[in-house]
This record gives C-alpha cells, sequence and structure tokens, in this order.
C-alpha cells in the first residue's frame, strides 16, 4: 500500500444520511467496486439506512474521501472511498469501499484514521465482503482479528429453456400447505416468525416492519417468489423467500435463496428442506441457470443441507472485530 498524505485527501464526516446527490456519489463507488470485485462492498442493512429518510446521526454515519488532482489515475475531484458506520446504540457495524481507481493509495487507512478521531472505534465490528486481503491488513493494523465467516454458496444447473415450465409440488405435513405471500396482510405475521425463527442471528431476526417495507420497495421484490408454509389457521409456520439479481457488466441474471427459516414449534416437520426444494424451483423455472445463497460457515447443518441440495463453495464475507472480542 502506498502511503496518501492525508492532508491531500480530505474527508468529509456526515452524521445521518447522505442527500441525494451525494448518495448517487456513493452509488458510483459501490457500483464500481461490485464490478470489479462481483460481490457489493456493502450489506444490504446498510444500503436500506443510507437511504432511509428517518435515518439521523445516531443511526448512520458516513465518511468520504475525494482524490486529490495528483492522485492516479489523474482525474481528480472523484469520490475514492466511502465509509459507513451502522449504529445500534453504542454498537455499530463498519463497512468500508474503495473506488478501483484509487486502490493501493491508502484510501481505506484514510478513512480508518479519520473515523478513530471523530468516533472512535468503540463498540465497531466492521465487514469485508469478499474477505479481501487488504481488508485483513487493515484490519489487523486496528488490533482487529476475524470472529466470523459468512460463506457464499452457489447452485448451478441448466434451467428449463422457457419461463412457464410446470411446477413440482413437494409434500408437506398433514395441515400444512404452502402459499406466497401478500402484501397489505402478512407483514405483521411474516416479522413474528421471522423473529422466532431467527432469535439468534445477529442481523435477521432483528428486522423491523421498517426494514420489510424498504425491501418490499426494491425492484426485486416480486411476492410470487416469496413462500409462506402455514397451517389450518393461515398462522405461518416456516418461509422461503427468493431474490433475483438482475444482469450485470457482463454477468448473467442470479437467484437467491434470499431467507429460508422455520419457528422452532415447526422445526423437524422438514419444512425448510421443501421450502427450499420449492424456492429453487420456482428460480430455476424463471429461466436462471445459478442460484446463490448465504450461510455461515459455522452452522454445519445448514452447509450439510445445502451441499446436499448441490450447493458449493463459492466465496466469503469476513467480519472483524477487536482482538478481546
Amino acid at each position: 500500500m502506498s502511503p496518501a498524505k492525508t492532508d491531500s485527501w480530505p474527508v468529509t464526516v456526515i452524521p445521518g444520511v447522505p442527500g441525494p446527490e451525494l448518495l448517487g456519489e456513493i452509488q458510483t463507488v459501490i457500483d464500481a467496486a461490485e464490478d470489479a470485485d462481483g460481490n457489493p462492498p456493502f450489506s444490504e442493512q446498510t444500503l436500506v439506512e443510507l437511504k432511509a429518510a428517518d435515518a439521523g446521526p445516531d443511526t448512520v454515519l458516513t465518511l468520504l474521501t475525494y482524490a486529490p488532482e495528483d492522485a492516479s489515475p489523474t482525474v481528480g475531484e472523484d469520490l475514492a472511498g466511502v465509509a459507513v458506520v451502522v449504529l445500534n446504540g453504542s454498537e455499530g457495524v463498519l463497512e468500508i469501499a474503495v473506488h478501483p481507481a484509487y486502490r493501493n493509495d491508502g484510501v481505506g487507512t484514510i478513512l480508518a484514521d479519520k473515523l478513530v478521531e471523530v468516533r472512535g472505534l468503540q463498540g465497531l465490528k466492521a465487514w469485508s465482503h469478499g474477505g479481501h486481503e487488504a481488508a485483513a491488513d487493515l484490519a489487523a493494523s486496528y488490533g482487529y482479528r476475524a470472529i466470523r465467516e459468512l460463506w457464499r454458496m452457489r447452485l448451478v444447473r441448466q434451467a428449463p429453456s422457457s419461463a412457464g415450465v410446470e411446477r413440482h409440488d413437494y409434500p408437506a405435513p398433514d395441515g400444512v400447505r404452502l402459499r406466497t405471500f401478500v402484501p397489505d396482510q402478512d407483514e405483521e405475521a411474516w416479522l413474528a416468525a421471522n423473529a422466532a425463527a431467527f432469535a439468534h442471528h445477529p442481523e435477521q431476526g432483528s428486522l423491523t416492519l421498517t426494514d420489510l417495507r424498504a425491501r418490499m420497495a426494491e425492484p426485486w421484490f416480486d411476492p410470487a417468489g416469496f413462500f409462506l408454509a402455514v397451517n389450518d389457521e393461515d398462522e405461518i409456520l416456516g418461509f422461503h423467500w427468493t431474490k433475483v439479481h438482475p444482469a450485470r457488466s457482463g454477468q448473467a441474471a442470479m437467484g437467491e435463496v434470499y431467507v429460508v427459516g422455520v419457528i422452532p414449534a415447526a422445526q423437524g416437520l422438514g419444512l425448510g428442506n421443501t421450502l427450499t426444494r420449492q424456492g429453487l424451483d420456482h428460480l430455476h423455472d424463471a429461466g436462471l441457470s445459478a442460484i446463490m445463497l448465504y450461510v455461515d460457515a459455522d452452522n454445519e447443518a445448514a452447509v450439510a443441507l445445502y451441499r446436499k441440495l448441490g450447493f458449493t463453495k463459492w466465496d466469503s464475507d469476513v467480519m472483524y472485530g477487536p482482538v478481546s472480542a
């Protein structure tokens, strides 16, 4: 890493959500990083918080640094790097994105140093999406170590030649049926089921109605790919929410096993397997050959299930925390 002069790479600190113009510049950096790395530099929740109109300084802290005129490449005044901290009381999660054109210029260090100056690192963990070596080195320089690994697994198989192919109906236990999510009806019930299914999950289990509605407002949301397992009283026992990532930068569109969950009272009935297979068929019937998912590396049961279904490890995200964490 070549040293950068911090006085020529000034950092702008923005408590709360950046304005629309800055959000556009940030999105440009995000897109460039994703095109270069094959995965997004920020988690979905961070992107939700950046766009949330009611997010204040207690929720989001954004740091920006622009390239000076003498930086390489010599274009100058480009947004070179972005650091975003999503806060939850005294704790938070840090993510940094550096434009590919300005890597190896110490941009990540500049942003981290400024964060230490204006807030400190107390209570913060940090994600590296893709587990980059440079991120590991940066984390180590601040006394951080890897504390969690999130795998991306991928399944590739020949999709039907056209959409509309007849789907399989997978068996469900007596008194259980599968249906799809109904907007403006199922939100509260699904949130309760999700919280129960992911009571010990650090992100998924804490989703709020605002978080859910933000995702439902995204262009990718499709209730036809959001499967629910319900009992005779129409209570949600399990779910499989699928997602489609559009084609970009020469890469074909890809499906995602976005989230699969079963409430504790319904575990052991085979609903996770049934819901997963139903969602996979839905994605393949839509013409998608590749399907991916995220799973914690130490979740042996889930990894074993996905391997049985044909998924293999593709990439990983690494969370860093203080050595004492």
